[in-house]
């Protein structure tokens, strides 16, 4: 962004995030400097571009968020509403090499830009880039693709690396057999914690949400509403605790049956069992 003057003998910018100050005068006018002087430290204009800058990195964590619920939920998006915010880097960070599937469910290609009229421009699992002019896009969750390790080998020649975890976002798939009155899995419970504040901490540092005892996270699949939820202990409860048992409810708060339990809500569920598993209190000489 351009340089604004700021007290006597100084300009100020955004530099990557952060406020910069460079010299306005004398020898050394245009040259950036290491740190913000202190004569600076308390100027309107700097505590204006601090809480822009804030502002910008609430905006580009909104803008993944938004692109990873897409994906999550295998929601049809709207091409002319990729093209609108296209202009925004913010956006643009988030959605750029992300996979998207278009009128054709077994073409998927990653998005490199998406034009003012409504037309997408991505590269095929060919190499080209091609134009896509659908009305809608679905930005598939990476269990639903499929050869899903061959477009990731794809993907790696490519160079893509994606602001959003999608391709290489770890996946679970559904056993083929499983006990028809099932509703629990328990693969990651008994993971310990030190108190039950640090394992909600956890979740919430994870992007979990944390209701009750439960860590839940929210998936869209097949068009159904699914929770999938780990227990985590009992709210103002700060003892020891341990992870418990991983489940799925419908929209109205029914338990499901594991048989009934969607690809994507299966394996995200199975994401955030592991990955909130993955932070217990390991023993001394125990398993790692």
């Amino acid at each position: 962004m351009a340089w604004l003057a700021a007290g006597e003998g100084y300009e100020i910018a955004l530099v990557e995030g952060r406020v910069a100050a460079r010299s306005a005068t004398g020898r050394t006018a245009g040259r950036q400097l290491k740190t913000l002087p202190k004569a600076l430290k308390d100027h309107p204009e700097v505590d204006r571009l601090r809480r822009l800058a804030e502002w910008l990195d609430r905006h580009e964590a909104a803008c993944a968020a938004q692109v990873d619920s897409w994906m999550v939920s295998s929601l049809p998006v709207p091409t002319e509403l990729l093209a609108r915010v296209w202009p925004d880097e913010a956006w643009q960070n988030a959605l750029r090499d992300v996979a998207v599937v278009g009128d054709d469910p077994d073409e998927v290609g990653f998005l490199r830009d998406a034009t003012a009229s409504g037309e997408l421009k991505v590269v095929n699992l060919d190499g080209e880039t091609v134009r896509l002019s659908p009305r809608t896009v679905t930005l598939p969750h990476p269990v639903l693709l499929p050869d899903l390790d061959d477009v990731r080998d794809f993907a790696a020649e490519l160079g893509i690396v994606q602001r959003v975890e999608q391709i290489h976002r770890a996946t679970w798939l559904k056993p083929a057999e499983i006990a028809a009155t099932a509703t629990e899995v328990r693969d990651y419970a008994g993971g310990a914690f030190p108190t039950r504040f640090s394992l909600a901490a956890r979740a919430t540092g994870l992007g979990y949400r944390v209701s009750g005892g439960y860590a839940t996270c929210k998936v869209r699949d097949s068009g159904t509403g699914t929770e999938a939820a780990v227990w985590i202990g009992e709210p103002y409860y700060d003892d020891e605790t341990t992870t418990g048992a991983l489940s799925w409810h419908d929209e109205d708060g029914r338990a499901v049956r594991l048989t009934e339990v969607g690809p994507v809500a299966w394996s995200e569920g199975m994401r955030m069992a592991a990955a909130l598993y993955a932070g217990r209190k390991i023993e001394e000489g125990g398993d790692a």
